[in-house]
């Protein structure tokens, strides 16, 4: 599978990119068997010669823009960039998916991708990533091309990221860096922004000497190794040194604040506790339809963009069951493959809504190419923030645009999945049954006579629990209903017997 690099995009008149067509590439991709992971056979990092040698060109990832006027204000800002991925385990469509999804990250960064190329490895190169020989190839491709940006599919060390870039010529970045990119353009509260400028910053702390030569070391004592001379010997890493500090006592305030932030979204948390409230946290991967799903539930409101990352700040709404039994729902940010560790450790008070929750909605595209990766990275995430044993129910979204054999393919995975659609409403019903039932039960039957003084407690067995009947009588509003416990406690002065 040889890339021909006569296969790029060229710009037509209408300021449109098009890849040509290259019969000879197609047909060896088309003609080529995946590999499976051969890790652990006897012939093992045994690759075939002309898979190692190639970069494989990946078809439609080219960033399409259909309108003139659009493509005029976008080239303004658009970085140009070429997408680039290691190809170690799985088969060739895991790797075309994952860099299909690095191709939506980076478009949703704003940049046009002009590029997709994979290349087979039995590990990334621990110099370059790609090897020296790719390297130069893919620093080819982006000065023929114009691009002014090499994005890599995987999280890259500070040495593999500055020996990368003083190679290909042109700036280099990582899927964290471009994660973090997007947190940062779509934060929208105090806390968001706090959280991923914390995040950015614990990227950024160890990479310091990997971004070129504005951070580059003075000589101190021996180091100069006799080139700089008498009178020539500074002081050190001087500007690395006053970096590291500045970014340490940044870290150190802006975990502060968050440390209170969280204090604050605990005492909400705990009245929830106290007047046993039931939450249900929607989770699951991004772009996956929470939010949509959200406001049919509920009719929050809330933005919904058909992007990667576009919930950052959580929204928490209360709704009922139809017997009347009050729960809250909160929508949480989404996951990816590979999140970042920065960002968990970062938005582990926000993710807390989903530990803290009585019962989890994960809500997967079925219309995915591969929503079993989808379900396995989230379930990945929910082990790092302790929240894999709290009860969950698996929807499948957008089951109206998914394909009937992949849908097969859940059914079979996850026998207790229903399928929903949040843009027709299809499934909804069952969704909101099978939610009430797993909800946790009311403990206590209650025949109360509050006296109308009491609308405190009248409000509160309207809040917290499934109002049976409720008549207005000369002594008092006489109820009927089911309670938690607590609140049960405060019930029994006026308890009347039922004839």
């Amino acid at each position: 599978m040889t890339t021909t690099h006569d296969n790029r995009p060229n710009r037509s008149g209408d300021g449109r990119l098009h890849e040509e067509n290259d019969t000879g590439a197609s047909a060896a991709a088309r003609g080529a068997a995946p590999y499976a992971d051969h890790r652990g056979a006897p012939d093992q990092g045994e690759l075939d010669l002309a898979e190692r040698r190639a970069l494989r060109r990946v078809p439609g990832l080219s960033t399409e823009l259909t309108d003139v006027h659009e493509v005029e204000v976008r080239s303004l800002r658009l970085e140009r960039v070429v997408l680039i991925g290691v190809w170690t385990s799985g088969t060739q469509v895991d790797a075309d998916n994952s860099l299909h999804e690095l191709k939506h990250l980076a478009e949703t960064a704003g940049a046009a991708v002009l590029e997709g190329l994979t290349q087979r490895r039995p590990k990334p190169d621990p110099a370059t990533y790609v090897g020296r020989g790719k390297a130069e190839e893919i620093r080819d491709i982006a000065a023929s091309t114009g691009a002014d940006t090499v994005i890599c599919d995987g999280e890259l060390a500070p040495g593999q990221l500055r020996q990368l870039e003083d190679v290909v010529k042109v700036k280099v970045v990582d899927r964290t860096a471009l994660i973090l990119d997007i947190f940062a353009q779509h934060a929208r509260s105090r806390e968001g922004r706090t959280q991923v400028e914390l995040a950015q910053l614990s990227y950024l702390l160890p990479r310091l000497r990997g971004w070129g030569d504005k951070l580059s070391r003075q000589a101190g004592g021996r180091a100069g190794g006799g080139n700089g001379g008498v009178g020539l010997r500074g002081p050190g890493e001087t500007k690395i040194e006053t970096d590291r500090r500045r970014i340490n006592t940044r870290m150190s305030k802006l975990r502060r604040e968050l440390a209170q932030m969280a204090t604050a979204r605990e005492v909400k948390r705990d009245t929830r506790r106290v007047r046993q409230v039931p939450a249900v946290a929607i989770t699951g991967y991004t772009n996956a339809g929470k939010s949509s799903l959200l406001n049919r539930l509920t009719g929050a409101g809330v933005l919904v963009e058909d992007e990667l990352f576009a919930t950052l700040d959580p929204t928490v709404r209360q709704a009922r069951t139809p017997d009347g039994r009050a729960f809250t729902l909160s929508d949480t940010v989404g996951f990816v493959r590979h999140l970042p560790h920065q960002l968990v450790e970062a938005f582990r008070s926000t993710l807390e809504e989903v530990t803290d929750s009585d019962l989890i909605l994960h809500v997967v595209d079925a219309a995915h190419p591969d929503p079993e990766q989808q379900l396995a990275a989230v379930r990945q995430v929910f082990g790092e923030i302790e929240a894999q044993d709290v009860p969950e129910i698996v929807v499948l979204n957008k089951a109206d645009a998914a394909d009937p054999v992949v849908l097969n393919q859940l059914r079979t995975r996850e026998p207790g999945a229903i399928e929903v659609s949040a843009r027709t409403g299809h499934g909804l019903e069952e969704l909101i049954g099978a939610l009430s039932g797993a909800l946790p039960s009311l403990d206590r039957e209650i025949h109360v006579m509050l006296p109308y003084e009491r609308g405190d407690l009248v409000s509160r067995v309207h809040d917290e629990g499934r109002v049976v009947e409720e008549e207005y009588t000369g002594r008092g509003t006489a109820m009927h209903a089911w309670v938690p416990e607590m609140l049960a406690g405060k019930l029994d002065e006026y308890v009347v017997t039922v004839p």
